[in-house]
């Protein structure tokens, strides 16, 4: 009697256990923690300033991110990106162009909708964190006296994810930035404007 009492005991813990893991599983599945490796493009727009207008080229780069899930639908996210570009300040008679690598870290709270839909994940982010202006050598594409300049960036997007195995899936993301313009260290190129960058991004995510 005490050894079926010990062997029912036992099998009501195992089965608690495994309800325990299975709800763990639908709350996270996959696990908590992901790294995605994403292609970008990098796109600003034209504006206005100080008597001269300011174009920047359209460019590519890549992005990594470092996800943690609270739950279901809220995460915190931590990304770098890279980018190469070139700021074209167009005066009168001639352009200063400088060329600069443009590096961003930034952080932001992702909310992701709790249930998929047609196996699809989106999800929304905002945050904040810096782009930072590293002018190149390259000839041609540079001015005397610019220096490597940071600027404050608003972040905010969205995207999907496509589970394709458990641990697996295919992510398509925007982003947006809102920043004031670099101006690298120089007065002359200086025009208190701010301006907005898209990211459109794809690539793969890792959970584990």
């Amino acid at each position: 009697m005490v050894r079926a009492r010990m062997l029912v005991s036992a099998l009501l813990g195992a089965l608690l256990l495994c309800a325990s893991a299975a709800k763990a599983q639908e709350r996270e599945p996959g696990g908590r923690n992901e790294v995605s490796v994403q292609g970008t493009g990098f796109f600003t727009k034209d504006s206005q300033g100080t008597g001269f207008s300011q174009h920047s080229t359209d460019t590519g780069g890549f992005l990594i991110s470092y996800r943690y899930h609270f739950n279901r639908w809220l995460a915190a996210d931590a990304s770098y990106g890279y980018a190469r570009n070139t700021q074209q300040n167009l005066t009168t008679p001639s352009a200063l162009n400088v060329q600069a690598t443009v590096h961003q870290a930034t952080g932001a709270l992702v909310v992701t909708v709790p249930h998929s839909v047609f196996r699809l994940r989106p999800f929304l982010l905002a945050g904040a964190g810096a782009l930072v202006f590293d002018p190149t050598s390259y000839a041609n594409q540079s001015v005397p006296g610019v220096q490597s300049q940071a600027k404050a960036a608003f972040v905010y997007g969205g995207g999907v994810d496509f589970p394709l195995v458990t641990h697996i899936a295919l992510r398509a993301e925007y982003r947006g930035f809102v920043y004031a313009r670099p101006d690298f260290g120089l007065a002359a190129l200086n025009t208190s404007v701010t301006t907005h960058t898209a990211q459109p991004s794809a690539g793969l995510v890792f959970r584990f």
